[in-house]
């Protein structure tokens, strides 16, 4: 029986973690599959849409997790949600899916961190709106804190009108006020190279019992490392990047990982990081 085959889409892909990450995962669950990856730009993605439906599956990273949904026949309710795609299953059906936020909640379960309360979302771009919607569906008290309200404002309508009942305001990240029961940050300030930055203030931070950063180069950001020196619970986005890849080998083949493995596998993976880039 040939080798089934797998790949991550996007452009540019040259710093992606996913062949590492996914190997590893394959092996662990003794799955045969090879895992590459794949440079496609936004023009070419309709011409090798025939070579991507010969692959048993594959992941989609920016900037194709819109632009893929035309050429699929099925998404799942959360993809359709999001309007995002991050998976895809081939077969008699072609469906989407998208991980990231069960990525993300598996990265916070996993840190004991509850995911309830009062919670700030720093950023209103496409990795603050797998965060918002999914404190939306949570029915947690949400504020979004962006540099431009406007754009924090369309957001928080987008997900108001998707999701009813949301509880949710918009405000400049500087005039963030208040305790929060966890600060999410899903903007880059604090991403290598410019890792002494934060994207609050440690005043505001000071406020928060708990913290998510999105942010995986490095391990752990200055927001991480200030946070767990307030004696606040903090997780980086190394774990979410992991987890959602565990999730894509669960629809894949339905595989199942002990606790221990991942977290081996998200330290080896720092690790890995640290080597090649």
């Amino acid at each position: 029986m040939p080798k089934r085959k797998f790949a991550v889409i996007g452009h540019p892909i040259g710093h992606t973690m996913s062949p590492f990450i996914h190997k590893r995962l394959f092996e662990l669950a003794k799955e045969d599959g090879e895992y590459i990856k794949a440079d496609i730009s936004p023009d070419e993605l309709k011409l090798r849409i025939s070579e991507l439906n010969e692959l048993s599956g594959y992941n989609i990273t920016i900037p194709h997790k819109q632009a893929i949904i035309p050429f699929l026949d099925k998404l799942d309710k959360k993809a359709e949600l999001y309007g995002s795609v991050n998976t895809v299953r081939n077969g008699s059906v072609r469906e989407g899916f998208t991980t990231d936020p069960d990525g993300f909640l598996k990265a916070l379960e996993t840190s004991g961190i509850p995911f309830s309360g009062d919670i700030v979302i720093i950023g209103c771009g496409g990795a603050a709106r797998t965060f918002v919607y999914e404190a939306a569906l949570a029915k947690c008290n949400i504020t979004i804190a962006a540099r431009s309200r406007d754009k924090a404002d369309i957001l928080a309508d987008e997900v108001s009108l998707k999701v009813p009942d949301t509880r949710i305001k918009s405000c400049l990240i500087s005039e963030l006020d208040g305790d929060f029961d966890l600060l999410v940050n899903a903007t880059p300030v604090g991403m290598y190279p410019n890792k002494d930055s934060m994207p609050v203030s440690e005043k505001a931070l000071s406020r928060c019992k708990n913290v998510f950063d999105a942010i995986y180069n490095p391990l752990e950001t200055v927001l991480i490392q200030k946070a767990k020196a307030n004696g606040s619970k903090a997780v980086g986005g190394m774990s979410m990047l992991v987890w959602q890849a565990v999730v894509a080998h669960q629809i894949w083949d339905g595989s199942q990982y002990s606790i221990g493995d991942i977290d081996q596998l998200i330290w080896d993976s720092a690790v890995e990081m640290r080597r090649k880039f």
